[in-house]
Formats: structure tokens, sequence, C-alpha cells
């Protein structure tokens, strides 16, 4: 009787041998999955912010172009010649859009 209690007991502890360390390996993959597939979404929200940023800048100096030739289709009063002029050259209308954006 003892020597089969001795037997089973040597049975569970090499079962136990064999299989704590496989579930330590599987939990430890596991672990790791897991922190990757936040890193890609962390990276993922990063690229897509990014790119609605940028959309918005182009968006706004869009805007701002088109208010200037709203402005003058609809105004009489202004020297029209003077803002044709004005609005070819492109970085003068940069450079105001970028100073309004940063005033916001």
């Amino acid at each position: 009787m003892d020597q089969d209690l001795i037997l089973i007991f040597g049975f569970i502890l090499t079962i136990l041998m064999i299989v704590m360390p496989m579930a330590y390996l599987f939990q430890k993959r596991a672990a790791e999955h897991e922190e990757r597939k936040l890193e890609l979404e962390a990276r993922k929200a990063e690229a897509e912010a990014a790119l609605n940023s940028r959309a918005t800048a182009d968006y706004r100096k869009f805007e701002e172009r088109l208010r200037v030739l709203e402005r003058i289709a609809t105004d009489g009063n202004h020297d029209l010649a003077l803002q044709i002029e004005q609005l070819r050259d492109l970085h003068e209308i940069d450079a105001l859009t970028d100073t309004r954006e940063a005033a916001q």
C-alpha cells in the first residue's frame, strides 16, 4: 500500500513537472501577444491622429482661400486686380493662414 501511494505521488510529481513549465510558457506567450497587440493599436491610433490633423490643416487652408475668393466675388469696393495678385502669391496666403491657425 505504501509503495502504491509513493508511485502515485511520483506520477503526480512527474505530471506537474511537465505541465507547470508548459503552462508558464503558454502564459508568457499570451502576455507577449497582448502587449504586442496593444502596441500596434497605439501606433494605429497615433497614425490616424496624425492623418486627421494634416487633413484638418489642409481643409483650413482650402476654406481660407475659398473665403478670399468669395470676398473678391462679392465685394466691389476693393481693388480686384490687387487681390488677384495677392492670391497668386501662395506663400503670403499660407503665412496668413498659419498665423490665424496659431491664433486659434
